[in-house]
């Protein structure tokens, strides 16, 4: 520019003097080096570039895994075979004695449950075998089929001795629990004339006196009407006797359960 463009170009110089050295520094057009660290920082991660970092460590980690898998394999492919033969009887012998331990735990297992049932099925023989004695003895209370004989005495004639005739015949006939009125009826039963009745096992009983007998009834009513049987002698006595079969007999009188002063058990 020429002084006589510029009739002052001293004031020119000095005003770009005053020019900050930052601001000058700016308007200084940038190096490569510069531009080259402008894109590197701060760093712009994209969607697609992660995607590919991922995919990236994917395939290193495999690489990883398979190099150390070829080197097992290559210490395998390296041994000798005396060194082979050996890991393989080893592996044969661990196998063989879990197979052992397997064989005895199944063994332990159906022993068990063999003794559990074993000890299942001896209860509950032990508790139907004291149902039967209890049955037996009168100690508990029954049901089944049977027959009710029913024996009216009118005019005093029936006795003892043929109330017992009719225990004796429906025994013989498979009777298995019997009751006159309310006593039970069991094995050492007996029977008393009493005035105006009976006593059975010291209990006085009238009539009309009553039979539950448990049993079966095709047996029981047939045995009892035999010619010259209990029914005919208890009718030439002028007695009035019913018999009638039923499917459900309840034998509840109950006689108390004796304990023995000096016999016991001899099992051990």
């Amino acid at each position: 520019m020429s002084t006589e463009d510029n009739p002052n170009p001293r004031r020119d110089e000095e005003e770009e003097a005053q020019v900050p050295a930052q601001e000058r520094v700016a308007q200084r057009p940038a190096t490569g080096r510069q531009r080259l660290l402008a894109g590197l920082w701060p760093p712009r991660v994209t969607r697609a570039q992660l995607i590919v970092a991922l995919l990236l460590f994917v395939l290193g980690l495999g690489l990883a895994i398979q190099v150390r898998s070829n080197s097992d394999d290559s210490a395998l492919r390296g041994a000798r075979q005396e060194d082979l033969v050996r890991i393989l009887d080893e592996l044969d012998d661990r196998t063989q004695r879990l197979e052992d331990e397997k064989q005895e735990l199944d063994d332990q297992k159906t022993e068990l449950e063999n003794s559990s049932d074993q000890a299942e099925e001896a209860r509950r023989q032990t508790l139907e075998k004291e149902r039967q004695l209890g049955v037996l003895a009168g100690t508990v209370a029954a049901q089944g089929p049977g027959i009710r004989l029913t024996i009216t005495d009118p005019h005093s004639t029936v006795e003892a001795d043929m109330l017992l005739d009719a225990i004796q015949e429906l025994r013989a006939a498979g009777a298995e629990a019997i009751q006159i009125n309310d006593v039970r009826v069991v094995a050492d039963t007996y029977f008393l004339d009493s005035g105006g009745g009976v006593q059975v096992d010291g209990k006085k009983v009238t009539a009309p006196y009553r039979f539950e007998v448990i049993g079966k009834p095709q047996d029981l009513e047939p045995a009892l009407n035999i010619p010259g049987g209990v029914v005919q002698t208890l009718e030439e006595e002028r007695a009035v006797v019913t018999v009638t079969r039923s499917q459900k007999i309840v034998v509840d009188a109950l006689r108390p359960a004796k304990q023995p002063d000096y016999a016991q058990s001899s099992s051990r």
